[in-house]
Order: C-alpha cells, then sequence, then structure tokens
C-alpha cells in the first residue's frame, strides 16, 4: 500500500516525494493518517497550515529535517521498560539460547528500532550477568539499527542523564555506568559489542541467523502490508531456535504460520515452521535479492491482493484436501484465520456447514465440472438467516490435470428477502384491491344513505328556520318584558332611594335582599357586603336579637303589622333612637318581610311609644 491513499492531499504528496529525493527517508510503508498527523504537528508549532508552506520552509531551513524525523520517528525508549517482560526476557528466553550453544558458538541479537540504544544496552547488561563478562565479549554480538541518525550517534557515544537509567536498579548502575560530569556513561569494553548502523526496515537486507530479535513498537507504525513485509524478513533473520520479542501493541494474530506465541501476555514469540515457497519470493524480491524473483513474487502478491479483494467469499483446497488459500471475505463470512491454512479440510467447520462439501468435492473431481448448489440456509447464532449460492469448480493446471477446487459462497440474502418481499407485495396488492372493490361497494351505499340523509337535512331545517322564526318571535316579546321590568326596577330603586327610612327586605331564611341607601348611611354597610348575607349575622350599633322574635312571628302569620322603638348606636357612635316596623310580604308566592328603619328624631312627626303600641293593636 502506497503513503498516496484514496483521499490523497497533493501538496502532502509533494512533500513526501522531497524527502525522499533529498534525504533518503522513504515513508511509504508508514500509515498515512499517522505520518500526516505528526507532520502537521510540527508545523502547527511553526503556525504553518498548508504542506506547500512547510516544504517551502524545509527548503530555506535545512536544519528542520531534523525536527521533523524525530517528531515521525519518535524515539520513545528507555532502560529496561516494562520490567514484568523483560524478566519474562531473563526467565524464558536467555536461559535457552544460552543452553542451545556450545561454549564457543557466537550469539546474535538485533534491536531493530532501537532509537539512541536504551534497549540495546539493557539486553548487554542481562546477557554478561548471564555469560560474564569475558564470556559475553567473546561471544556475543548486539545490532542495534535505525533510521535516525541523531539518534544512533547518542547510542554509540552511550551517555546517558539520570533520569534515562532511573529503572536501572542501583546494583546494575554502579556495575555498568561510569559517572562522569553528571552523566551516566556504558563501560567502553562492553559497548564494543554493541554495533550501531543505520538501516531501513523496508528498503535494507536483514541481518541473518538470529538468536534473538527485539523491536518494540516498532511495527506499529507502519501500514498492514509494510508490517507483512517486515515480519517476513524478522522471520527470514531468525535462525529455527530463534525469539521474537515485541511492544505492548503488537499482537500478531494475522501472522500465526510465521511466528508462535511463547508468552503472549509479554509479547514474546517463536519462529514457526519454515516459510512457503511463495513466502521466500516474495521476500527475496523484497529485499532486492533477485531481481527475477522480484517480478514473480509481485505477480503473486498481486494476485494474492486480488484474490483478498473479491466481494465473495473464496476458499481453494488442494488435492492433498488441505485449504490453501482464504479470501478476506471468507474470513468474515466463516470466522476463518491464516491458522486454518494448510490445517485438513474435512477438520474444518466449513467442510459440513452450512453444507457438505467433501462429497461434493469428490463429485467435482469424479465429474471434471463445476456444481451450483443454490440458496443454502445457513443460520446463525442471533437466529438470522442467511441464503448461499455455493458453487464447487475444479482447478486445472496447463496439462488439464486437477490441482484443487475453487469453493466460492456468494451471498444471495438481500436477493431471496428481495424476491419474497415482491411476492409479498403481489398479495397484499391483491387483497388491497379486493379490499378497494368492497370499499367502494360499501361507497356507493353510503352514498345513497347519504343522499336519503340530506333530504332528511332539509326538511329538518325549513323546520329549524320556523322554529327560529318562533323563537324570534318570543325573543321579542322577553325583550319587551325585559325593558318593562327594568323601567319597574329603575322606578323601585329611585323610590327605595328617596325614602328618607332605611328599607330591608329578607327572606325566609332571613337572607337580606334589599339594603337600601338610608340603611347603608346609617349603619356604614353598602349593599354589596350586606345582600345574600343572613340579618342576623351583621355587626351594627342596631339590637338584632330584638327583632328575631317579632320577624319569626311575622314570617309564620303569627302577627300582621308590627312596629316599635329601640335603642342603637349609628356608624358615627351616636346614640340614637331608631323607629322599626315589620310587615309581612303580599300578593308574592316568596315568604318574606319588609323591615323599615328610621331615626325617630328625624320623624318630622314623632308619635309617642304610646301611640305606636296604639296603632299596632289597632292593626292586629
Amino acid at each position: 500500500m502506497n503513503y498516496i491513499e484514496k483521499d490523497k492531499d497533493p501538496e502532502f504528496e509533494n512533500l513526501l516525494v522531497y524527502l525522499r529525493q533529498n534525504r533518503g527517508f522513504d515513508f511509504t510503508g508508514y500509515k498515512y493518517s499517522t505520518l500526516m498527523r505528526r507532520i502537521r504537528k510540527r508545523m502547527q508549532s511553526l503556525n504553518l497550515e498548508a504542506f506547500g508552506n512547510y516544504l517551502d520552509y524545509l527548503e530555506v531551513h535545512p536544519e528542520e529535517f531534523n525536527y521533523l524525523f524525530n517528531i515521525i520517528l519518535i524515539n520513545v525508549t528507555s532502560f529496561l521498560r516494562d520490567p514484568v517482560a523483560w524478566e519474562a526476557i531473563v526467565e524464558k528466553v536467555l536461559p535457552n539460547i544460552i543452553q542451545g550453544k556450545n561454549k564457543t558458538d557466537k550469539i546474535r541479537i538485533w534491536s531493530a528500532g532501537c532509537a539512541s540504544g536504551e534497549e540495546a544496552y539493557t539486553i548487554a547488561m542481562l546477557m554478561t550477568e548471564m555469560l560474564g563478562a569475558e564470556e559475553f565479549r567473546n561471544r556475543v554480538k548486539i545490532y542495534a539499527t535505525d533510521v535516525d541518525e541523531e539518534a544512533l550517534n547518542q547510542g554509540r557515544q552511550a551517555i546517558y542523564s539520570a533520569k534515562d537509567i532511573h529503572l536501572v536498579p542501583q546494583h546494575l548502575q554502579k556495575k555498568y555506568f561510569e559517572v562522569i560530569n553528571n552523566r551516566y556513561v556504558f563501560q567502553p569494553d562492553l559497548r564494543r559489542n554493541v554495533i550501531f548502523g543505520r538501516h531501513d526496515l523496508l528498503q535494507d537486507a536483514p541481518i541473518s541467523r538470529l538468536d534473538l530479535l527485539v523491536a518494540r513498537n516498532t511495527l506499529m507504525y507502519f501500514n498492514s502490508e509494510s508490517q507483512g513485509r517486515i515480519l517476513r524478513g524478522f522471520h527470514f533473520a531468525l535462525k529455527d531456535t530463534g525469539y521474537l520479542f515485541l511492544g505492548k501493541a503488537e499482537m500478531l494474530l494475522t501472522y500465526a504460520n510465521m511466528f508462535t506465541p511463547l508468552d503472549l501476555k509479554n509479547r514474546i514469540f517463536t519462529k514457526a515452521s519454515q516459510p512457503s515457497r511463495r513466502e521466500r519470493l516474495l521476500f527475496m524480491a523484497n529485499s532486492g535479492e533477485a531481481e527475477s524473483s522480484y517480478f514473480l513474487s509481485k505477480q503473486v502478491r498481486l494476485r494474492d491482493l486480488a484474490f483478498d479483494a473479491t466481494p465473495i467469499a473464496q476458499i481453494v483446497v488442494d488435492t492433498d484436501n488441505k485449504l490453501v488459500m482464504i479470501n478476506e471475505q471468507s474470513k468474515i463470512l466463516f470466522n476463518l484465520s491464516n491458522k486454518d491454512l494448510n490445517c485438513t479440510f474435512q477438520d474444518l467447520e466449513i467442510s459440513y456447514r452450512p453444507l457438505e462439501l467433501r462429497s461434493l468435492i469428490d463429485q467435482v473431481y469424479n465429474e471434471r465440472r463445476p456444481i451450483i448448489i443454490p440458496n443454502v440456509t445457513r443460520y446463525w447464532s442471533n437466529t438470522e438467516i442467511q441464503s448461499l449460492d455455493v458453487r464447487v469448480k475444479p482447478l486445472l493446471d496447463n496439462n488439464d490435470v486437477i490441482s484443487g477446487v475453487s469453493i466460492t459462497f456468494e451471498d444471495v440474502t438481500s436477493y431471496i428477502q428481495l424476491q419474497e418481499d415482491l411476492q409479498r407485495s403481489k398479495q397484499e396488492q391483491e387483497t388491497t384491491n379486493e379490499e378497494l372493490q368492497s370499499t367502494n361497494e360499501e361507497l356507493e351505499t353510503m352514498n345513497e344513505e347519504l343522499q336519503s340523509t340530506n333530504e332528511e337535512l332539509e326538511t329538518m331545517n325549513e323546520e329549524v328556520n320556523f322554529t327560529n322564526e318562533e323563537l324570534q318571535s318570543i325573543n321579542d316579546a322577553l325583550n319587551q318584558k325585559t325593558r318593562e321590568l327594568n323601567q319597574t326596577n329603575v322606578v323601585l330603586v329611585s323610590i327605595l332611594r328617596s325614602l328618607q327610612t332605611g328599607i330591608l327586605v329578607i327572606d325566609q331564611n332571613f337572607t337580606i335582599l334589599v339594603w337600601n341607601h338610608f340603611l347603608e348611611d346609617m349603619w356604614g354597610l353598602r349593599n354589596n357586603e350586606v345582600v345574600g348575607n343572613s340579618l342576623f349575622s351583621l355587626d351594627i350599633g342596631l339590637p338584632i336579637e330584638q327583632l328575631r322574635s317579632p320577624i319569626l312571628d311575622t314570617l309564620s302569620s303569627k302577627e300582621g303589622f308590627q312596629e316599635m322603638v329601640v335603642n342603637g348606636i349609628n356608624r358615627r357612635g351616636r346614640q340614637i333612637k331608631c323607629y322599626v316596623s315589620i310587615t309581612p310580604m303580599w300578593g308574592t308566592d316568596m315568604k318574606g318581610a319588609v323591615v323599615m328603619i328610621a331615626d325617630v328624631e328625624a320623624v318630622n312627626s314623632m308619635m309617642s311609644s304610646e301611640d305606636i303600641e296604639e296603632r299596632r293593636q289597632q292593626n292586629n
């Protein structure tokens, strides 16, 4: 995969070409998004927004290349980084390497992507602890490589700060470092066994015959194709008994055919079986060992890429009944992986599920023709159903000899669903047509009913109009009565206001119905404050309780007209004598009484109490 991907930026492409042509750095295999993100980070520190502007800046400021490469290559390392992982190396790897050799055999170790050399010197210390200084100097070679010359120069000098070696135990610090001007310098006699050199993992041939290869968190910066090329180089470089030590972020799950986990938690792997002829050719081509092999490997790689890019799941089984090829879709569809390659086909679940393929393969071998099994149902664990068209086709070489079979699985679930949906739609359409016909007949019936109803409504409308005319006549009569009543009320109110005596009207429950203006002035209570209330709930200067018995007698018809004089206090606090007369209401169905109250002193013709009593007896 090239760094110029689908959504390429022309200015960014020009920048990468410039780096390759002028500085020899080819970032072809690096992850495009990661590379762009890191270069943008450097540009932001310079307040540059466009890649074209940054290219101009590089041309004017050559020293900028060092800063750029540092931020791209990161160079994050330390002594004994991830101590638990190094303990696993000491316990499981280094003893096996030493025990598997004679006393005079050389031990070759490669620290790939070593940055400033901390991991290379970590290995040197651990090997010296196990072998002793003399045997280490005679037997061990540690190759420390990187593409960053500045980091390599620091590694060659082997000068570090106290912060750099803080993870190194005190006894190892005293044993392997000399303190000069507050800097820690690795022992020169051991440093000669650590060989630093520039090496591009993608362009240069790997160091070979290795017992241990350390490349921690180096692969993570490359794209998947570049990782594959590098790992094929690592596989080639290691002895059959060699070990690969990677960083925490590197699992190698898709390269199980090349490396076997020894301690997956700490990312320690052993070399798997010998690579296939195809893999050796690919590696030879990538490393530039044979020009003729390059073109062959390129064809093989293109074939593999095309095979993987096929949108239909496909597998290939050879005549030895081995699964030899699987594309990306088949991995997704049947949960296959590269670990299943070269496995006996009948031992795999795909040989009998979703259909029996073994007998079909035999039939293809016998009949030498393709066999198609349409609409094979596959049940998922979540109860979903998948439909597949399975095609088993013989693979013939140039001599018309069968080399194996190709099996394809075309997912036709959506097509089947569309057919079912279409059939369902047709049935629904027929049902809908029948319902529409029935609905049409109902609508015709309803139309006739509506016509009849309309005629009835017209008749009712005429009756309503006649009723409205009658109501209008009644309304006119009511309006006339209302006007007469209003006039009567006006007269009555005028009379009540013109009277120089208080007029109080109550019903049989003593509820006040009328309270005229004279009473408002006498007792200080307005009409709206008393009307609707009980007479005996009033708090005024009139001794109401003295009137209870006469009023009851009047309401019960025991007495007719009654009058009396009582003492009271008006709203101004002055004591007055009040003349009170009680008369039952006549000529109405409602029982009640009219109470007249007057200030005796205000009456023009005063009558004595004896006259009042005499008059009362006469009325009775």
